[in-house]
């Protein structure tokens, strides 16, 4: 009996040890993916990782599609034609055709009360902006819900994005595998 109990604790602790290791998996996947969409949102992406973006591949599943087919755009573009539609979609002469902004996405305007909000909200967590960040803290790169899957789905629907609609495809399947998590855990 005292060996079974032995064996019994033995396999939990194991079970235990490889949900944790999934777990860890998981959210190492989850932080990648949050790190590669605020990069390719912040600016954009230089030749070699054009290079790196291009190696990506997919499986099945609604994500590994959107993995693919980024990795299909990279493979086509360069950093000159990628800079440009950087430049058409979010900087612009007299600004971009979208505004990667939460103020934009919940107000229809640029520095309103959601960017208020949020530097009250970072102002007492101790969190300021460094000095040579120029962009309002309600960016895209930071993925402020609820607002962050609207702006997604704009740029997939872009007219003048190519690599970018990928990058937005890829950034709405994620949110909203986010989202569906989420709501299970809750």
């Amino acid at each position: 009996m005292q060996e079974s109990r032995s064996h019994t604790s033995e396999s939990h602790t194991s079970e235990s040890h490889t949900s944790e290791h999934a777990v860890d998996e998981i959210d190492r996947a989850r932080v990648q993916e949050y790190a590669l969409l605020a990069t390719l949102l912040s600016r954009s992406p230089d030749t070699q990782m054009i290079g790196r973006l291009a190696l990506l591949r997919g499986d099945a599943s609604p994500l590994g599609v959107a993995h693919a087919a980024l990795g299909e755009a990279a493979r086509r573009m360069n950093e000159d034609n990628l800079g440009r539609e950087y430049f058409d979609l979010f900087v612009g002469l007299g600004g971009g055709l979208l505004s990667p902004y939460a103020s934009h996405y919940l107000t229809g305007s640029l520095y309103g009360r959601p960017l208020a909000r949020l530097r009250e909200t970072l102002g007492h967590l101790g969190i300021e902006k460094a000095a040579e960040r120029s962009e309002p803290e309600d960016h895209a790169a930071i993925h402020l819900a609820p607002w962050i899957r609207r702006f997604f789905v704009d740029l997939e629907h872009a007219q003048s994005a190519d690599f970018y609609a990928r990058v937005g495809a890829l950034g709405r399947i994620f949110i909203e595998v986010e989202t569906e998590a989420y709501a299970l855990s809750a």
